[in-house]
């Protein structure tokens, strides 16, 4: 059976707190870790009033202690926000507190629109050209290779797996030059799917950490009972969506029925697109779906998106998906 991870936005439901979001993403990943999911991620959005994984390296201590044996790590930073000094420390800082656990998964877009620019005091314009570099010497900080003459602690000699994720051709080249396992964001855009992992494997250069191309694919998945249940639980992903598109982000609604359906034929269309790598139905459905997934990717592993407006159904959702991949 594939291997199953899960992808967590830490979502703030509407007429809830952020602490409540805290408390049902440790949850949730202690539910993944009983479900035998191999990774859970945790990632970085800003200004979202509805996510509340901003601090993303601070989230994922407070996962790691409701945790004992699952990986967690960033799905992912995005690097132009940050230093990758300071990464190094968080992350080096992680590892030692849950040794062997930790993922970083490097992005080179903002996680928010322009404002965040402005608040980080950066031109994040400018310098996500200098992602490559970055992504090098932040590696070179926790390796010790090359040598930058400069010690960070903690970060150097950490067990940190490395990541590149995109949802474009930039990323798989650079995940494929440096010699790095690649995640595709497949689970909200999926156009550039097919090209982007034949480009990594053809171009892949083996490294001291990876000798040969290893593809993570995203989805989002809502497994229920039934197939008119989890279309009902999806709606409160749908309509985050249709907030999203439209300039009106806000927190995560109660599921209407008839949702899509309600909608212009446009919206309706710009869901279906969004939507070509997701498995939502009872247990055989998502089975067949996923099936389809990795039979068109050669997918090594799947990460899982998709939040619930109420946290059990998330963690019963997780529980049921692997019991169908099983089966």
């Amino acid at each position: 059976m594939i291997p199953l991870s899960v992808l967590d936005l830490v979502p703030v439901r509407e007429g809830g707190t952020l602490s409540e979001a805290f408390v049902s993403a440790a949850s949730l990943a202690h539910a993944a870790e009983n479900a035998g999911y191999k990774r859970f991620w945790v990632a970085e959005h800003h200004a979202m009033d509805g996510i509340a994984g901003g601090a993303t390296a601070v989230v994922l201590a407070h996962v790691g202690h409701a945790t004992r044996t699952i990986r967690i790590g960033s799905g992912g930073i995005m690097l132009p926000n940050h230093n990758p000094f300071v990464i190094a420390e968080q992350f080096g800082t992680l590892d030692a507190l849950f040794p062997g656990r930790i993922d970083l998964g490097l992005g080179r877009a903002p996680g928010a629109d322009s404002r965040i620019g402005q608040a980080l005091r950066k031109d994040l314009m400018r310098v996500a050209e200098y992602f490559p570099q970055d992504v090098v010497e932040l590696r070179a900080l926790v390796t010790g290779e090359p040598d930058l003459g400069l010690r960070a602690t903690p970060g150097l000699g950490a067990a940190i797996e490395f990541w590149i994720l995109g949802s474009s051709l930039f990323g798989a080249q650079l995940a494929a030059a440096l010699g790095m396992p690649y995640a595709f964001a497949s689970h909200f855009a999926p156009d550039h799917l097919d090209a982007a992992l034949k480009l990594y494997r053809e171009r892949f250069t083996p490294s001291p950490a990876l000798d040969k191309p290893h593809v993570m694919a995203a989805m989002t998945v809502l497994t229920a009972e039934t197939d008119a249940e989890a279309v009902l639980l999806s709606s409160s992903l749908e309509q985050s969506f249709v907030a999203l598109r439209s300039g009106t982000p806000g927190r995560l609604k109660p599921p209407i029925p008839g949702y899509r359906e309600s909608l212009p034929p446009g919206m309706q269309g710009m869901l279906a697109h969004t939507r070509q790598a997701s498995a939502v139905g009872a247990p055989a459905t998502v089975r067949e779906a996923i099936g389809r997934f990795v039979e068109r990717t050669q997918a090594d592993e799947i990460i899982v998106s998709g939040a619930t407006y109420d946290p059990a159904a998330r963690e019963h959702s997780l529980a049921l998906t692997m019991e169908a991949l099983a089966g």
